[in-house]
């Protein structure tokens, strides 16, 4: 049994498989991963890992088969599952996942290729663990993989709280040890028990608070849009997809540098010399058909905007968030002994999902200089409302609106 002091859950107990597993490379890598990506240029503190965050999935996966009273191989596999679920991130974690996915087509919980061979795979074989149903469960498969990818599971639990606690905001706060304590399996599905609809209710509303302040503020999001920018040129000039996916953080910072066609975007990420917002756009004003566009046709409007503008293509950046959606909604309650979705009892689902409607934002990004150009250009060209759509001066102070002062 190995002791390690975590600075969320305190002291956690590693054993069996996950101990083994513990000090492999595939697992170590994670401690060069940071969970946030470039939220850390928003909030300095939050520099903590995907190493640490698995370790604190274990933990609580380790305490929900004690409540659910799992015992045995199906608990090693658990365990092991948690602490596995996210090897299968590429570099700064979550910022370049569609990048990967579209060259790769695999998603950071298709992790039964990594599994397969190798240290990891001998470790659970001695376990007399299957690493094909380790990595079904990093998935979400069968009545187990709930537990770790679900709309219940202890991954989200953890992350809340782990990432409001190294940002010091706190509206991811949870009470994670009744939502813990109250997991059940009910004709095979995960869920909390009677008299937690405000329990299940708690995940939805850190989760929506946590979105516009950390997940998507807008200096998070500049930078992510130009560090995926970045490393598609990398893949436009030959590195291999598979190789990308496999770096940690400061591999993918040093092929940057080390790169000519992206050492000026290395350089402005080492600097924090971000892009400015030209725009930031709600979404009834967005047209349909740039909400719900690809990749090639979102590239295609960012060199007409370009061209427009009279600037260079690199010097425009459109960022189209996924459409607004709620996946905690179909959480399941036990109320009056019988399984309802969260979504159909609780008002405050409705309520949320509006929020998530009003927060979500089209950004436009380019150099402080070409800034207003670039605005006036996107307006044209997507046919916004400039009004409520162009950002003319966002530096703190300077007749900026509550909004525009939290994009600086």
């Amino acid at each position: 049994m190995k002791t390690i002091k975590d600075s969320v859950h305190g002291h956690i107990e590693v054993g069996g498989v996950a101990r083994d597993l513990l000090d492999t490379a595939l697992v170590q890598r994670l401690r060069r991963v940071r969970q946030l990506g470039t939220v850390d240029l928003v909030y300095p503190s939050a520099n903590h890992t995907r190493f640490e965050h698995s370790l604190g999935v274990y933990h609580l996966a380790d305490r929900a088969l004690g409540h659910l009273g799992i015992e045995g191989r199906e608990a090693e596999r658990v365990r092991a599952a948690a602490l596995l679920h996210d090897v299968g991130h590429s570099p700064y974690s979550h910022n370049l996942e569609t990048l990967v996915y579209r060259h790769t087509g695999a998603e950071h919980d298709d992790v039964e290729e990594l599994l397969a061979g190798g240290e990891v795979a001998a470790i659970l074989e001695a376990h007399d663990l299957d690493p094909k149903r380790i990595a079904g469960l990093v998935a979400g498969e069968g009545r187990l993989g709930q537990l770790v990818s679900g709309e219940l599971d202890i991954d989200r639990m953890d992350y809340l709280v782990r990432d409001a606690h190294h940002t010091g905001v706190p509206y991811g706060t949870i009470d994670h040890d009744r939502l813990v304590r109250e997991l059940r399996y009910l004709d095979g599905e995960l869920v909390l028990d009677e008299g937690n609809v405000q329990t299940a209710e708690s995940l939805l509303v850190a989760r929506a608070l946590m979105n516009p302040v950390v997940y998507s503020h807008p200096v998070a999001r500049i930078g992510k849009a130009m560090l995926r920018r970045a490393a598609e040129r990398l893949l436009d000039d030959g590195l291999a997809a598979d190789d990308l996916r496999r770096m940690d953080d400061a591999d993918l910072i040093v092929a940057l540098r080390d790169h000519e066609a992206t050492a000026a975007d290395a350089a402005r990420l080492d600097r924090r010399d971000l892009y400015k917002r030209a725009v930031w756009a709600e979404l009834r004003d967005t047209p349909d058909d740039l909400v719900d566009a690809d990749h090639d046709t979102i590239r295609e409007r960012e060199r007409t905007i370009a061209d427009r503008a009279a600037v260079e293509a690199d010097d425009v950046i459109l960022d189209v968030p996924s459409r607004p959606g709620m996946t905690e909604s179909s959480s399941r309650v036990v109320v009056s002994g019988e399984i309802r979705p969260l979504g159909r009892q609780s008002t405050l689902v409705e309520a949320l999902d509006a929020i998530q409607r009003d927060q979500w934002r089209l950004g436009v990004y380019a150099p402080h200089d070409a800034a207003e150009r670039v605005g006036n250009a996107t307006a044209a060209v997507l046919g916004l409302d400039i009004d409520g759509a162009l950002v003319s001066d966002v530096r703190p102070g300077v007749h900026t609106t509550l909004d525009e002062f939290a994009g600086e």
